[in-house]
């Protein structure tokens, strides 16, 4: 698909090279079968179960080692993240520490998809990620309480939103919540 994108975007240019988008390796491809062949030495390496192992390995394929490096330099975070047992709290630090990730409900909606796959779309997990991100963002607790507000907002907006009858309905009820800055 991404091919198929990008050769629609420069087909009326003659000089365009050929695209290699198709040949350009998704972050973490590089090592994903190596790692996963390693899962097991991992999960007594780490003392991590291998489910989440895989878990890990799913999600960050050969950059799995940057989220066990986080673990090995604090144990702490190789706890379930409260409220989404899935998912370790490392995830969390390594969304801000690694990908850039600056709001909890970027790291809830996008970094990890904790809102999609909890039952609650992450509300339980609010706040202790948020206070992980507090940690490593330096925030203070009117900062934190400022993200898990907004996140509770988000939520309550998209569940309003799949009340409403039509699309331009559940659209507006969907940006009633602005994004963070």
């Amino acid at each position: 698909m991404a091919k198929d994108a990008v050769d629609h975007a420069i087909r009326d240019f003659e000089r365009a090279p050929e695209s290699i988008t198709e040949r350009v390796p998704l972050l973490g491809a590089w090592g994903h079968e190596a790692r996963t062949n390693q899962r097991v030495a991992l999960s007594r390496e780490s003392g991590i179960g291998i489910g989440m192992i895989d878990h890990l390995l799913g999600r960050y394929g050969g950059l799995v080692d940057e989220v066990l490096a986080l673990v090995r330099d604090r144990p702490e975070l190789a706890r379930p993240l409260e409220g989404a047992p899935l998912y370790l709290a490392a995830e969390v630090v390594y969304a801000v520490s690694h990908e850039g990730a600056r709001h909890l409900d970027d790291v809830l909606t996008r970094r990890t998809r904790i809102s999609i796959e909890t039952f609650d779309r992450g509300v339980a997990s609010a706040r202790p990620a948020a206070l992980l991100m507090a940690e490593a963002l330096g925030w203070d607790e009117e900062r934190v309480a400022e993200e898990v507000d907004h996140y509770l907002r988000r939520v309550e907006a998209e569940r309003q939103s799949q009340l409403k009858i039509t699309d331009q309905e559940a659209d507006e009820a969907r940006v009633q919540v602005t994004d963070i800055v």
